[in-house]
């Protein structure tokens, strides 16, 4: 079955990104509970200023995005300057995965 396109995006891809923003989310939860997510967490604000993420932190969280999506990350990946939000993470487990295809 060929997937239905909307404009230029795949509906796959986008059904893709839905399903990795939410495993990621339930991976920010597990790995880091300092994170008041109550509210919900904004994919989009600065993880840094925002959310208090630090090179411990991302590389607990590289660690189980690896376990869960099966997709190792290179030692320049490990490194939070890579990553301004959470949606720069998602869209790169979204990348991996599609390299993986």
């Amino acid at each position: 079955m060929k997937p239905k396109r909307e404009g230029s995006v795949t509906y796959m891809a986008r059904v893709e990104r839905e399903n990795v923003d939410k495993e990621l989310l339930e991976l920010i939860r597990d790995v880091m509970p300092e994170i008041d997510s109550s509210d919900g967490i904004d994919f989009n604000k600065d993880m840094v200023s925002e959310y208090g993420v630090n090179s411990i932190s991302i590389i607990r969280l590289i660690v189980a995005v690896e376990s869960r999506f099966g997709t190792p990350f290179t030692d320049y990946e490990l490194a939070l300057e890579g990553y301004h939000s959470f949606s720069d993470m998602a869209a790169l487990i979204c990348r991996k995965l599609e390299d993986q295809e």
